[in-house]
C-alpha cells in the first residue's frame, strides 16, 4: 500500500504544535486540593458521579503539587496554614492557576478574628473566586470551565503576570 492510498483509506490532520499543546493543557488540568474545612466536602462531592468533573479532564486529582495544574484552596485559611498553602503553591509548576472556593477562602467569612486570613489574594495570585457557603460542586465546575475558556484564550494566569 502506498502513501496515498493510506492517506485516503486512513485519513491525516494537520495542527500546530502550540494549539495541540494548549488543547492538551485545558482539557486536562490537575487539581491540588487544599482541602482546609468545610468547603472541601463540596470539593470532594465535584469528583462523584453526580457532578463528574472528569469530563473536563480533572478527575486526576494529584496531592503531589508538582504534578498539578491547578490549585483549589476550599476553606478558611488561617495565618499559619497560610505559609503551607504558599509553600506547596510554589512547588508548582509554571503555568500554575489557583482557584479560591468560598467565602471564607476569598474573604475570610464569618470569620473575623487575629488568626484567620481576609482573603488568600493577600498571599497568592487568585485567577478565579467561587461564591458560596459552602460553594455547590456545580459552581467549582463552572470556574473549571472559565479556566479552560481563559486557556483557550491565550489568557496566562495570574501567577505569570506578576513575573
Amino acid at each position: 500500500m502506498g502513501l496515498n492510498e493510506s492517506l485516503e483509506k486512513e485519513g491525516f490532520f494537520t495542527t500546530k504544535l502550540n494549539e495541540l499543546v494548549e488543547y492538551s493543557r485545558r482539557n486536562s488540568l490537575w487539581p491540588m486540593p487544599m482541602g482546609i474545612s468545610c468547603c472541601a466536602i463540596e470539593m470532594m462531592a465535584a469528583a462523584a458521579s453526580r457532578f463528574d468533573i472528569a469530563r473536563f479532564g480533572s478527575e486526576v486529582f494529584r496531592f503531589s503539587p508538582r504534578q498539578s495544574d491547578i490549585m483549589i484552596v476550599a476553606g478558611t485559611v488561617t495565618y499559619k496554614m497560610s505559609k503551607v498553602v504558599r509553600k506547596v503553591y510554589d512547588q508548582m509548576p509554571d503555568p500554575k492557576w489557583v482557584v479560591a472556593m468560598g467565602a471564607c477562602t476569598s474573604s475570610g467569612g464569618m470569620y473575623r478574628t487575629y488568626s484567620v486570613v481576609q482573603g488568600i489574594d493577600q498571599f497568592l495570585p487568585v485567577d478565579v473566586y467561587v461564591a458560596g457557603c459552602p460553594p455547590r460542586p456545580e459552581n467549582l465546575l463552572n470556574s473549571l470551565m472559565f479556566i479552560q475558556n481563559k486557556i483557550k484564550a491565550g489568557v496566562k494566569p495570574k501567577s505569570m503576570e506578576m513575573k
